[in-house]
């Protein structure tokens, strides 16, 4: 049996990288889960993947900053699985530019989608996560269910050309603090994993070649400079960057029973990058 036998987990940005293997991980451990992407194929894909090892997925296909969204995306879990457990706030992206030169579309561009999407499927989950407990009390269950932000090292140490994103993973730091006040009396663990360098295809790309991927009818330029991978491995106590997995398995202890009596924290899986 695996420690979230039955539980339902919502993941934004599961269709790849590190979404993925956060819904690869939970599923292994008996979630069923509710996919999302931006594009229907890598959600749909990765469903399939999951039902070959065994688990429940379903999938809800959207950009997470549209104002519909987030009531879909939490109406989807109801109608397939009628409850909620886990929600992990994964989806994102960078949008870089030193100060002088970021326009103020991508300063919210990248607010939207790191802080105003999770709020609304936070404030879309709340009647049903109240109903939901007041059931378990009513039968006489203790049930803790989760909620998982994804923050940055960014937002904990700033960085040149990231004002928009450090800005956003701050406010997702306050958030989880804020929410956990307000939701521990339903039970609910809210907390934050603040990633360092993950090795995705977002970061992995060359940006000295110009790499860039397509959000929202955008040419969004992505990657790193091979220089700048290789300052970071220096930097890093273990030397190197963390693969998605290792990423998922930070995400995965707040979603497991053993965070039962943790909430409104923030745990770097960076590798000590501080």
């Amino acid at each position: 049996m695996g420690k979230l036998d039955g539980k339902v987990a919502l993941v934004t940005g599961s269709g790849r990288g590190i979404g993925r293997a956060i819904v690869e991980k939970l599923a292994s451990e008996g979630a069923r889960i509710v996919v999302n992407d931006l594009d229907a194929e890598p959600a749909h894909e990765t469903v399939e993947a999951l039902k070959k090892m065994g688990a429940q997925a379903t999938a809800c296909v959207g950009n997470v900053t549209a104002p519909d969204f987030a009531e879909r995306f939490v109406n989807t879990a109801m109608s397939a699985y009628q409850g909620i457990d886990i929600i992990v706030n994964n989806a994102g992206y960078t949008w870089d530019d030193v100060i002088q030169k970021m326009t103020d579309e991508q300063w919210y561009a990248i607010i939207d989608c790191h802080m105003t999407a999770p709020f609304r499927i936070l404030r879309a989950a709340y009647p049903h996560v109240k109903a939901l407990h007041a059931a378990d009390v009513a039968e006489g269950r203790e049930v803790y269910r989760k909620i998982v932000n994804i923050s940055s090292v960014s937002a904990l140490n700033g960085n040149a050309g990231q004002m928009n994103y450090s800005s956003a993973k701050a406010g997702v730091i306050g958030m989880t603090r804020a929410l956990a006040r307000e939701w521990g009396r339903f039970n609910v663990n809210v907390n934050a994993v603040a990633f360092g360098l993950i090795h995705t295809r977002m970061t992995s790309a060359d940006a000295k070649a110009g790499a860039t991927v397509r959000i929202d009818g955008r040419d969004i330029r992505v990657g790193l400079n091979p220089e700048m991978l290789k300052t970071h491995a220096q930097r890093n106590p273990l030397g190197r960057g963390g693969t998605p997995e290792e990423a998922a398995g930070g995400v995965y202890l707040f979603c497991s029973p053993e965070s039962n009596y943790i909430t409104g924290q923030t745990v770097a899986v960076a590798g000590n990058l501080q």
